[in-house]
């Protein structure tokens, strides 16, 4: 009886000091999640700022990886998302034919007027089959001089992504990867969207 008596504390003990290694690596792991190294980048929190058109913004607990495959720039050159890195990206996935992109565009073009420079830009890319003259047409309509011609006219980007209805918009991070989505069109130049673009843009800034 007494040689199980003290067993029994010395079990306790041993339990006790591996529930806290368990612990410890536990927190380990967490510091190393993709979703967390190498940024202060708060997404449930930033989430929580989300009103309006913004609440169709879903934020991903993890980040997403992007398509590597290249797309045609408005220059006639070849570029990929990754060559974005290092600045906040508003991706816009959009078609000349799609009445909701139209809808959104300029407001697209009034969130770049206000927000990009070096550390952020929002990108326009068409999907699909659109003509160039068409897709200068379409922008020259709706007054919008300041954002890209680029294309992806085998859909390869998009559907690498999982675009399969326009209008979509992602988030990508300074680390090139998806933090965020939005199916569907939204007023990107409503105050809502630029307090969480800079929020996006303040946290994630080099320190």
């Amino acid at each position: 009886m007494k040689r199980n008596a003290q067993k029994r504390p010395l079990a306790g003990l041993v339990y006790t000091g591996l529930a806290a290694i368990a612990i410890a690596a536990v927190g380990f792991v967490a510091l190393q999640n993709p979703a967390t190294a190498g940024s202060t980048l708060d997404t449930a929190e930033i989430a929580e700022m989300r009103s309006g058109d913004m609440r169709k913004l879903n934020f991903h607990s993890d980040p997403r990886a992007l398509s590597t495959k290249s797309f045609t720039t408005d220059d006639g050159g070849e570029a990929v998302l990754a060559d974005y890195e290092g600045k906040v990206i508003l991706l816009n996935f959009w078609a000349t034919w799609c009445a909701p992109c139209r809808h959104e565009m300029p407001m697209l073009s009034a969130l770049q007027s206000e927000l990009g420079g070096e550390d952020f830009e929002v990108v326009t890319l068409a999907t699909g089959r659109n003509l160039v003259p068409a897709m200068q047409r379409f922008f020259d309509d709706i007054g919008v001089t300041n954002l890209p011609l680029h294309r992806d006219p085998k859909q390869l980007v998009a559907r690498d992504m999982g675009v399969f209805g326009l209008p979509v918009t992602v988030i990508i991070d300074r680390e090139g990867r998806e933090i965020a989505r939005l199916q569907g069109d939204a007023d990107w130049s409503s105050d809502n969207a630029r307090a969480i673009l800079s929020a996006v843009i303040d946290q994630t800034a080099a320190h």
